[in-house]
């Protein structure tokens, strides 16, 4: 006997098949093992795959489980912008309510979403607080090595640093787009470092975007098992965090729109609002998604 598992692949970030970033989205898996989890995340070998099942949290709608090729990882913000995007327009959410909230390995992440005149259109996520720390190094000629860009290249008005909103990410200002998507990173050697640090993915960024973009970036992530992100939720909005608490953009500046994944030919774009109290700061990153893929995983009965 085997059993069905519905599984799609979304495209998330993009209101076009093949482009943003794709996800895999299990809408139930409360009948899998942690292990089966892992081994489907492999087998469909996209950045990250989002499992659902029931909370534990009675505030929550949903409990979330993200996993890489890899490993588990404790959130992901493409995947989150995914599986809200398919319940709401393909499992009947958006008849019901305007939001869902997630119980995640982080806490409780709401979702919420825009209503079209057919179906929901932008999926808006409110990330947990922003948090930025010193790099645990100060040499920066071995990060340019590290991510294949001329030092020259690093933009120096800008610090190194690490910044969070679900995982530790390593933020490198550039100084131009095309920079950037010259960028030829020794992935083994990536690895390495970022497992040493505890790094999740290494995110470069610039504000030398094109019209109509207010940042570009690229994003690196072998020591979770993704050579490169397409187009990544959680660490722009870490990168965001990083930009207000560095004060390098004003705290007044409540809309930015990110562009990424030009140099994969899968352009993707995010749309995030800051919204700051004297006691903490929210972050809401957004987007599009398209369903691409939709099947039966079939695995045999335990």
């Amino acid at each position: 006997m085997m059993k069905q598992i519905r599984v799609y692949h979304v495209d998330a970030f993009t209101q076009n098949p093949f482009e943003g970033n794709p996800a895999g989205v299990v809408p139930d898996a409360s009948d899998l093992t942690l292990t089966q989890m892992q081994k489907i995340a492999n087998e469909l070998n996209l950045p990250e795959t989002a499992f659902l099942l029931p909370p534990t949290d009675p505030k929550a709608d949903f409990r979330v489980r993200y996993f890489t090729p890899q490993e588990e990882i404790n959130f992901c913000g493409h995947a989150t912008v995914a599986s809200v995007w398919l319940l709401a327009n393909e499992y009947g959410w958006a008849q019901r309510a305007d939001h869902i909230t997630l119980e995640t390995n982080i806490g409780l992440i709401p979702v919420h979403w825009d209503q079209g005149e057919t179906k929901v259109s932008k999926v808006t996520m409110t990330q947990i607080s922003p948090q930025v720390k010193e790099a645990p190094f100060h040499d920066r000629l071995e990060i340019a090595n590290l991510i294949g860009v001329d030092a020259d290249q690093l933009d120096e008005r800008f610090p190194i640093k690490l910044a969070y909103t679900g995982n530790w990410t390593l933020i490198v200002p550039v100084k131009t787009h095309q920079a950037i998507d010259l960028a030829q990173p020794k992935m083994d050697q990536l690895a390495m470092f970022n497992k040493k640090y505890s790094i999740s993915n290494t995110h470069l960024f610039t504000f030398d975007a094109k019209q109509g973009f207010d940042l570009y970036t690229r994003d690196f992530a072998p020591a979770i098992g993704i050579p490169e992100d397409p187009v990544t939720g959680a660490a722009n909005g870490a990168l965001t965090g990083y930009l207000v608490l560095e004060n390098i953009i004003s705290k007044e500046k409540t809309h930015l729109t990110i562009g990424q994944g030009d140099a994969l030919g899968r352009p993707g774009t995010l749309y995030v609002t800051i919204k700051t109290t004297e006691t903490d700061m929210l972050i809401q990153v957004g987007g599009f998604a398209h369903v691409t893929l939709e099947g039966n995983l079939r695995l045999p009965e335990r």
